[in-house]
């Protein structure tokens, strides 16, 4: 029995992301407009957004997390940032992976999404 390979040490939890790709910050915005409906703020915001990788051909990966593995509307979250992202012009293919290593944690949320929630 073969066990998987513990993480390098100094090794990102989250795999960067391409902000250096033109259509990055469309992507971030797109992303923006998709709200968790039990918390009025933006997914990207509360940090639910891990990786945003971008290839040449403008294929976008999106590795995201939820509040909470039993999050209600776990199964339709991924397709809404897949429309979503989908209808950016220039994207050519959407693919939305989640994945709840590491999990996510109130300190991952942007200071605007903090405000908005009472929480600085």
């Amino acid at each position: 029995m073969t066990q998987s390979p513990e993480p390098m040490e100094g090794a990102p939890l989250i795999a960067p992301s391409s902000t250096d790709h033109p259509l990055y910050d469309n992507v971030v915005e797109a992303c923006r407009t998709v709200y968790d409906p039990e918390i009025p703020v933006n997914i990207y915001d509360l940090g639910l957004i891990y990786t945003v990788d971008i290839s040449e051909s403008n294929e976008v990966k999106i590795i995201m997390t939820l509040t909470a593995p039993g999050c209600p509307v776990a199964g339709e979250m991924p397709g809404w940032v897949m429309d979503s992202v989908g209808a950016v012009q220039g994207v050519s293919h959407v693919d939305v992976d989640m994945t709840f290593d590491p999990p996510w944690g109130m300190d991952m949320m942007s200071d605007e999404a903090r405000l908005e929630l009472g929480f600085m």
